[in-house]
């Protein structure tokens, strides 16, 4: 879980704060593309992300020789959460669905990044994102698939009707650290043209740094979708390996309209 006193101490520093709100408007920004509004130096600029990177508060991720940087709200909505709705729930409540809307500097199609932090060994999430009981559990569908690079996998309903609302080809698995998936109609023959969801399970002492990566998503309105189901369907993944429960609120989809 994020600390507290360094998410503070991050936010003290309007420079610092500056940064995120030019993350927040344009996520996905390479270090010279912060420099740029701030007319900063990229020693100095670097200096303030290295502080917010520390607080969690933004996270990268390296695409080719370029390293992207992307707002992370989940520190805030751990203080949110804390300090802000057992005072305020009833009215707050919907600010805890909080995502981030990302555009990545190197290409046209847009990317999302979300980060989450789970009390729960790697293990634990690899068997809750590739188990078809337990995923059916958490997210209300089946992930069915051999798990082998190069094998179909179906994400089927529950209701017993054989529908897979999404479907692809596994990318990468490197169990239990990471797993890449092409995302799109489970109709589709070829991953060609479909977006690609990256889980990347990072083991921190007792807790583990989840980072979902949604890359090459088709228009700003499908990545509006997924910034919508995203937090939803991974803070449903968090309380049910936390806690043994699902939230109950349903998670949002961001496959059905």
């Amino acid at each position: 879980m994020p600390d507290p006193d360094a998410v503070f101490k991050a936010l003290a520093d309007p420079t610092r704060r500056r940064l995120l709100d030019e993350l927040h408007e344009r996520n996905g920004r390479t270090l010279g593309e912060l420099c740029e509004p701030l007319a900063m130096s990229r020693q100095a600029t670097s200096q303030h992300l290295a502080v917010l990177e520390a607080a969690n508060l933004v996270t990268t991720v390296r695409q080719g020789r370029h390293k992207l940087h992307y707002l992370n709200p989940v520190p805030l909505h751990e203080i949110q959460a804390r300090w802000i709705d057992k005072f305020e729930h009833p009215r707050l409540r919907a600010l805890r669905a909080i995502s981030q809307r990302a555009e990545e500097a190197m290409s046209d199609r847009p990317t999302y990044v979300y980060v989450t932090y789970i009390e729960a060994t790697p293990e634990a999430v690899w068997e809750a994102l590739t188990d078809a009981d337990l995923c059916a559990t958490w997210w209300g569908h089946r992930n069915e698939s051999g798990w082998q690079v190069g094998d179909h996998w179906d994400h089927l309903r529950t209701d017993g009707s054989g529908i897979s609302d999404v479907g692809g080809y596994v990318l990468e698995a490197d169990p239990p650290t990471r797993l890449v998936l092409s995302w799109g109609p489970p109709t589709d023959a070829s991953p060609k043209g479909h977006s690609v969801v990256t889980f990347l399970v990072e083991p921190a002492e007792r807790i583990v740094r989840l980072t979902v990566t949604h890359h090459d998503l088709e228009s700003p309105e499908q990545l509006a979708g997924v910034s919508q189901g995203w937090p939803a369907v991974l803070a449903n993944l968090k309380s049910f390996l936390e806690t043994g429960s699902p939230l109950p609120e349903e998670p949002w989809s961001m496959y059905r309209k």
